[in-house]
């Protein structure tokens, strides 16, 4: 054996143990002689088997290997005693001391054991030459060392014809000569036998010995036969590595940059401080002043003003480059920015208010009313805590922009802050100032942006606050909603306790079941509920169509709507409680006008219903109507809609059956479902009151049907009118007509009162209801509304079903009875 130069791999020396030595690869040009023929004759197809800890030994290279455990010194010395080839394998995991078949890679190489050295540090050290690939089939014997059955396999050598693969050599040698290049000066003889070996099966096992990567990968080329495959594989993970050292080396590089950067960077900073000090002061100190100035001027507590000045001491001790400098920086502006004690003076002109507030709002009685009180009272006594308002109905009834109104007549600051979607506590509360980036809360952020401490503070959309993982924000509000506590309100960021109790906050939701109890006792609630056809009109007439003819650009007055033709808008092209829709209607009329005035189109100054489809198309939705009572079993009810009030008709049929059935249609939820077995009930309890034959609930099924079954109905509401429904369904008498009703009932008889009273008067008004039947318990919710609202209405008050049974069915017949 010929060996003409080798180096070290990277492999790493915290990782040596028994086997694993300190791997060197040597390029040989040995073949596969006669010895090696004579000597596969003589051992057969069993050999026995060097199994390698995190080393790959390949055909043609000789390779140190450090002998650790007994069972390889004896199968060392055996080998050499009797000249026989040995088989090196590697083992899957290195930790492995005793291993089995199931241990060892499939694949490993022949090899001649040269030469035995022994250490100076005691070891034990043997020179590998690898000969040629095998694949090892089983073990055979584990004891005095491992032997195993194997079987020889040959590699595919490429055409020396093969442009293609004699590229790839070239490649090679070049990417291996700029690895090892790359780990320090290599020696020249090195690099000529790399560049002029004309063996290419131990120039590329040579390379693949030599890769920085793990026995697996090694593992993995020496498993591949076709030695231009072998190459490619080689190529890639050649590249790969020459890439990564190629980064290492330019981030070494950047690095060393940036530490001379700084150097040049701290000595300018050196230069620029003592012009600065020349010229008559330093920027930083400067700003110290400025502060500590501000401070002079604040009328704040003592306690503030001490933590100020322990602030500022702690930022004027601290160096300008440093991290923290801009932080505490932002922290005493922040405490030094905040209108400590700091009130605008209120506006007590009661009449001024009332004015402002009827201005911009229609209707909105209660909470214009309870604005007004609070002003009296503090007029009066000079000194209160501001309430915690929570205006609660339908979206778009102007809930959010009263506050502007609030803040105008009270002569207030305005700020406002959007709950909808927060889920984080610290958006409240605000970050401590050990995070990165922290800030205070949104509470202190628009206190400091009103300029004042007793601005009107709008928290809007406080039903739909949400909590996560990182806390829960509407526990947070419960200290600043909380009269008795936002005096001292906390904020993390700030560390200072802020006064909140003359703030007025008034919070706006739309449904108070999805607000946490102990929000909801720390809050005065007021509902603002839709407004009806009669207030949109007024609402129409006065805001929304000033404000669009503005805003597209027409002269005031020049366009006027005729009160049905706002009606109409009302009734066919919106559906809502508010007024957000009625006001793009309108909008989109002005845009078509403003064409035909920009165009000098002939515009008509009046609005009429009839011009309505020319601006607006067709209509969309259609009034609820009285049918009559020419049917037995059908009876007027009302509804209440998140859009308003309306009408809806109950209806009841009887079909022969032998076996009794109620059927319940109408996408009636489980409530209403209730109702109506309720109501059946009470009627066969009671049905000689009614004078209805027992035998029919046994010889008739009973149909309940409410109409517009795509709509999904619930509530108690209709109880009273199922029970008349089915009381005229059993007697075929008729109900009376331009009668509607809404009422509870209970198994007794009882008539409980309903909500939503309001809405559904005025629905039933415009269906041209005459008469209605409501519980006595409802009467108050009557005297609360407008008088103008009432006219032509006539209200039956009553306790007990049988009254409203007297009242609304009529001794007549209906046509073409049952029975």
């Amino acid at each position: 054996m010929k060996i003409k130069t080798g180096i070290f791999s990277q492999e790493s020396y915290d990782d040596l143990d028994d086997d694993l030595g300190i791997v060197m690869p040597i390029l040989t040009e040995c073949d596969v002689d006669e010895d090696f023929t004579d000597g596969m004759e003589k051992m057969g197809t069993t050999i026995p088997i060097l199994p390698l800890r995190n080393m790959v030994l390949f055909p043609g290279v000789a390779m140190p290997v450090m002998i650790g455990r007994s069972k390889s010194m004896r199968l060392i010395k055996d080998a050499l005693k009797t000249k026989t080839l040995v088989g090196a394998i590697c083992q899957k995991e290195m930790n492995t001391e005793d291993p089995e078949l199931y241990d060892l890679y499939s694949i490993g190489v022949i090899a001649e054991v040269v030469r035995l050295l022994e250490m100076p540090d005691g070891t034990t050290t043997v020179i590998l030459q690898g000969k040629k690939r095998f694949e090892l089939k089983d073990l055979t014997d584990t004891e005095p060392f491992l032997k195993g059955k194997i079987a020889l396999l040959e590699d595919t050598i490429p055409d020396k014809r093969d442009r293609e693969f004699e590229a790839q050599i070239s490649t090679i040698k070049d990417l291996t000569i700029k690895i090892i290049s790359s780990l320090g000066e290599p020696p020249r003889d090195l690099i000529f036998s790399i560049k002029n070996n004309k063996n290419v099966l131990y120039l590329v096992n040579f390379s693949s010995s030599n890769i920085p990567g793990g026995a697996s990968e090694k593992q993995e080329l020496l498993l591949i036969g076709n030695l231009k495959d072998r190459a490619y594989r080689l190529l890639f993970i050649l590249n790969r590595e020459y890439q990564l050292i190629e980064l290492k080396n330019s981030i070494q590089m950047k690095t060393h940059k940036d530490i001379n950067q700084q150097q040049k960077e701290y000595f300018l900073q050196q230069q620029i401080k003592t012009i600065q000090e020349e010229l008559g002061g330093n920027i930083n100190e400067l700003e110290i002043k400025e502060l500590r100035l501000k401070a002079m001027k604040k009328k704040w507590p003592r306690t503030v003003a001490e933590a100020f000045e322990k602030e500022l001491h702690k930022l004027e001790r601290l160096h300008p480059q440093s991290p923290d400098f801009s932080i505490q920086t932002q922290y005493v502006q922040t405490i030094v920015n905040l209108p400590w004690e700091q009130y605008s003076k209120d506006n007590f002109n009661l009449s001024h208010a009332q004015r402002i507030l009827d201005r911009d709002h229609y209707g909105l009685e209660k909470v214009k009313e309870r604005i007004i009180e609070h002003l009296a009272v503090l007029k009066l006594k000079g000194d209160m805590k501001s309430p915690i308002i929570c205006l609660y109905g339908p979206p778009g009834v102007g809930k959010t922009s009263l506050g502007k109104s609030v803040a105008e007549a009270l002569n207030r600051k305005y700020v406002r802050i959007s709950l909808g979607g927060l889920h984080d506590e610290a958006e409240i509360r605000g970050h401590r100032r050990t995070y990165i980036g922290a800030m205070s809360g949104r509470i202190i952020q628009n206190i400091q942006k009103a300029g004042t401490s007793n601005p009107v503070f709008i928290l809007d959309e406080i039903d739909k606050v949400t909590n996560d993982f990182k806390g829960d924000p509407a526990s947070a509000l419960l200290e600043v909603l909380d009269p008795e506590q936002n005096n001292a309100f906390h904020d993390n960021y700030l560390d200072i306790d802020y006064d909140l109790s003359k703030v007025l906050f008034i919070a706006t939701a739309n449904n108070l079941n999805t607000i946490s109890q102990p929000l909801l006792d720390r809050m005065e609630l007021i509902e603002v509920s839709g407004y009806i056809m009669e207030e949109k009109v007024q609402i129409a007439a006065k805001h929304l169509v000033p404000k669009q003819m503005e805003a597209h650009g027409l002269p005031k007055g020049k366009i006027k709507f005729q009160k049905k033709t706002l009606q109409d808008i009302v009734g066919f092209y919106t559906r809502e409680s508010g007024v957000r829709e009625l006001d793009k209607k309108i909008a989109k009329i002005m845009r078509k006008l403003a064409r035909k005035v920009a165009t000098n189109e002939p515009v008509s100054s009046v609005i009429k219903p009839e011009d309505l489809y020319t601006y607006l198309g067709a209509v969309p939705y259609t009034l609820d109507k009285y049918q009559g009572n020419d049917y037995a079993g059908v009876v007027t009810g009302l509804a209440w809609t998140a859009v308003g009030g309306e009408i809806l008709f109950v209806e009841s049929s009887l079909s022969r059956g032998k076996n009794s059935k109620l059927t319940l249609t109408g996408n009636l939820g489980d409530v209403m479902k209730e109702s109506a077995i309720l109501a059946l009930e009470y009627i066969h309890s009671h049905a000689s009151l009614f004078e209805i034959n027992e035998e029919m609930f046994e010889q008739w099924n009973v149909h309940v049907h409410v109409p517009e079954g795509a709509i999904p109905k619930d509530g108690p509401s209709a109880g009273i009118t199922m029970v008349t429904s089915l009381v005229s369904a059993f007697t075929q008498r008729k109900v009376k007509r331009n009668m509607a009703m809404t009422g509870e009932i209970t198994l007794r008889g009882k008539v409980l009162p309903v909500g939503g009273i309001k809405e559904k008067i005025l629905a039933a008004k415009r269906a041209g209801i005459k008469e209605l039947v409501l519980c006595k318990e409802n009467q108050k919710d009557i005297n609360e509304i407008n008088p103008d609202y009432l006219k032509g209405l006539t209200f039956h008050y009553v306790d007990d079903i049988r009254e409203v049974v007297e009242f609304a069915l009529l001794k007549e017949k209906a046509e073409n009875p049952l029975f």
